[in-house]
């Protein structure tokens, strides 16, 4: 940041009394501005024993599958956030069915929250940052062929638990590659 969205003069990186980390700060008009994570939402969605996954037309990791997400949009919940994605990306009608796992990524600055989703039909198809939308089970799930670690850690958790009664998960940190 080199300038304030309040008054657009020139901002300096200072600790602001009583905080204890540098800020961007406004010496003119004494604003602070904050730099908060990234919120993201994805979701699940399930029909029968499958899920939908997307394979990525855009990068990062484009051609690489993983289900449908992106970031939180101004003025909307995180619940329609994760079924807009699954529209956008999918062209799927959902209905979010749990909250299934909080993701914390302080290294690039992202909290995510994944959703566990029911499709209301097999009306599927790709949308403009989607090359391909499929249902998978797990046998079928392209494992090699996911966009991250995380993305094959949390989906080997989620057909673990599947059968079990549902509790939302934190994790603290993730490694993404």
């Amino acid at each position: 940041m080199n300038f304030c969205s309040e008054c657009g003069l020139p901002v300096t990186v200072d600790v602001p009394p009583g905080e204890d980390r540098p800020r961007y700060i406004c010496k003119h008009c004494n604003v602070v501005h904050y730099e908060n994570p990234k919120v993201l939402v994805a979701c699940i969605p399930e029909w029968k024993n499958q899920i939908l996954l997307c394979r990525r037309a855009i990068e990062p990791r484009q051609g690489l599958w993983a289900p449908p997400g992106g970031f939180l949009e101004s003025g909307e919940t995180v619940t329609q956030a994760a079924i807009r994605e699954v529209q956008e990306e999918a062209g799927a009608a959902t209905e979010i069915t749990a909250l299934y796992a909080v993701l914390s990524l302080p290294a690039i600055n992202q909290l995510y929250l994944i959703f566990r989703g029911r499709l209301i039909d097999l009306t599927l198809r790709a949308g403009s940052e989607s090359l391909e939308v499929r249902l998978f089970t797990r046998r079928t799930i392209p494992w090699d062929k996911l966009t991250y670690k995380m993305t094959a850690d949390l989906l080997r958790r989620y057909f673990k638990e599947r059968g079990l009664p549902h509790q939302s998960t934190v994790w603290s940190s993730v490694e993404l590659l």
